[in-house]
């Protein structure tokens, strides 16, 4: 799809550091033949810091200000062809507007994989971006920036079928929301035609999950011995997706972009149950694959479970691929073909 047009390309790449997925991105834009230079966008990779950036960013002004003169310092007399901001919460407009400045050739490229409503300080600056784009139809529409769906790493296309799977259902996922009660409804609900589900909720640490305790009311049914505060890595994501035969993706209330489970479960061949009724708009929807669950009415039908996956055209596959996602973050936007679906 790429060929050799990102080979010895120079990318400098600024992203919080997010379930490995800045290396992710790093390693495949390095297998293309990049050269990427990263940057935390966060002067602190902490739970705290990140819920102050989130309130207030102005809190931490004069240590942000420093951190990116460094940044640019060490950038200034250096070579690059494009920037890659994703999600950009705490990038400054002035480190923006003087790295054009120093690097007038440079493409700028802005991608947020989360809402402008849980991450209102990213829409601040995307006119200092040449190519803006989000996962979020609402957001491309509301802020006229090109639509680009998340995508699955290479990783789970070797995920092979297997009819001797454990789990009838799989949910993995941070704690939040409704998630809880959805997944813990069904969970019962399976228990009871003799099919068994496993459910990994994570947060980042305790602290956290008692201050929700107290003041979000959706915490009232969370039951502490099922959190787990160590996130999994890929390996053992892959080994549990090998071992499932549905995967469970419950979105967040607020918020409209498919998630990465979404594309997981595409990657690996995955049947998928979903609450995200933005799939129906897809070319890769197919009722024998996706099931789409109404939130307030936790029933499924039992039957979905199994019905044989059915594979997806080609070209949907490799457009849902991480290389897909950076052909057109880098090469070409896509935007008739993506538009379609927003």
């Amino acid at each position: 799809m790429i060929g050799n047009q990102l080979r010895n390309k120079k990318i400098l790449y600024l992203s919080a550091r997010t379930f490995n997925l800045e290396k992710q991105i790093k390693f495949k834009l390095e297998s293309l033949g990049a050269f990427v230079t990263f940057y935390d966008e966060r002067i602190k990779d902490s739970t705290l810091s990140k819920a102050v950036i989130r309130i207030n960013k102005n809190i931490f002004k004069s240590k942000i200000l420093r951190y990116y003169k460094s940044i640019l310092n060490q950038t200034q007399h250096q070579e690059f062809d494009f920037m890659l901001v994703i999600r950009g919460e705490v990038v400054p407009e002035f480190f923006l507007k003087k790295f054009k400045e120093q690097h007038p050739q440079c493409v700028l490229i802005f991608y947020n994989w989360d809402s402008f409503t849980n991450t209102p300080n990213t829409s601040n600056f995307i006119h200092l971006y040449d190519r803006a784009f989000t996962f979020d139809p609402d957001d491309a529409r509301n802020f006229n920036l090109h639509f680009r769906p998340l995508y699955y790493i290479d990783e789970y296309k070797n995920i092979k079928q297997n009819k001797e799977a454990f789990y009838d259902l799989l949910f993995l996922g941070t704690a939040h929301s409704d998630r809880y009660i959805i997944s813990n409804k069904i969970k019962e609900e399976l228990a009871k035609h003799g099919r068994y589900m496993f459910c990994y909720y994570f947060m980042h640490n305790k602290w956290v999950y008692y201050f929700k305790k107290i003041f979000d009311k959706t915490f009232k049914y969370f039951d502490v011995k099922k959190i787990s505060f160590k996130s999994l890595s890929v390996e053992e994501i892959l080994d549990l997706y090998t071992n499932s035969k549905v995967i469970l993706d419950i979105n967040h209330p607020n918020q409209k972009g498919l998630t990465l489970r979404t594309f997981e479960s595409i990657g690996a061949q995955r049947k998928l149950i979903t609450t995200n009724k933005e799939i129906l708009k897809f070319d890769f929807y197919n009722p024998d694959n996706i099931y789409v669950l109404d939130r307030e009415n936790c029933k499924i039908d039992i039957g979905f479970l199994d019905l044989p996956y059915q594979n997806i055209n080609e070209i949907s596959y490799n457009k849902l691929s991480i290389e897909g996602w950076i052909y057109n973050l880098f090469i070409d936007a896509e935007s008739q073909y993506w538009s379609k679906f927003i």
